[in-house]
């Protein structure tokens, strides 16, 4: 069964097993699938708002999910880097369904990080880059980079503008490990160092839930099998 994380009025978060009487999906109820773009060409390396290119897998990877999804989702919203607008505006059109593109959810600049390994950083940084790994909260990248309260801002300005505007929809978010992190920690209340504990490898999907009594967050893949 899935493992579900609730917002309580008051903030408290409770873990439970996943069961069908805990949570009625009503009429009220907004939907939101999280996908992080596929595998990129060049390696991992700290991206931000440098364009790259999916790799063959990497695009597959994320065609796969959303042959899982073309059924159910009925609006996609997309970070603008290629990486992330390309596959949404096809999968939009082969649909007939809106595709908005959205800057708010564009990846984090790392400044001087932007488009090196871990092993680059560690030369220009020495010893930021595990601390930042360990902790973000407080730091900014050398060189200009976005601190995580920046981008937890625009983050925020942008759920509670699609919360509180839209319900009883199911939409699609096409983003990046950080921007898609920081999402889900500031939907269910956590602070910036939870970014830390969710897992977001390439391609990787999540769900959302939100209504009027809270939030609450789900690994869909074990609900429906890819095919």
């Amino acid at each position: 069964m899935n493992k579900l994380y609730f917002i309580y009025a008051g903030g408290t978060i409770a873990d439970y097993e996943t069961r069908q009487h805990m949570f009625n999906v009503g009429d009220n109820m907004l939907t939101i699938d999280i996908l992080r773009h596929g595998a990129l060409q060049g390696g991992i390396k700290y991206r931000g708002q440098i364009e790259a290119d999916l790799t063959i897998e990497g695009r597959e990877s994320m065609d796969q999910v959303w042959m899982a999804l073309a059924d159910q989702v009925e609006c996609i919203i997309t970070s603008p880097f290629s990486r992330c607008s390309i596959a949404a505006t096809e999968w939009a059109k082969q649909n007939n369904i809106p595709c908005i593109s959205e800057p708010r959810l564009s990846e984090m600049y790392y400044g001087d990080w932007e488009d090196q390994t871990a092993e680059q950083i560690e030369q220009i940084s020495p010893g930021l880059l595990q601390q930042w790994r360990k902790d973000p909260t407080g730091m900014r990248p050398p060189g200009g980079g976005e601190s995580p309260e920046e981008l937890r801002q625009r983050i925020a300005s942008w759920w509670h503008e699609t919360t509180e505007s839209i319900n009883d929809k199911h939409i699609l978010v096409v983003g990046h490990s950080g921007s898609m992190r920081m999402l889900i920690t500031y939907a269910l209340g956590l602070p910036i160092s939870a970014t830390r504990e969710i897992d977001m490898p390439y391609a990787c999907w999540k769900r959302l839930r939100h209504d009027q009594s809270g939030t609450y967050l789900s690994t869909p893949s074990t609900d429906h099998k890819l095919k």
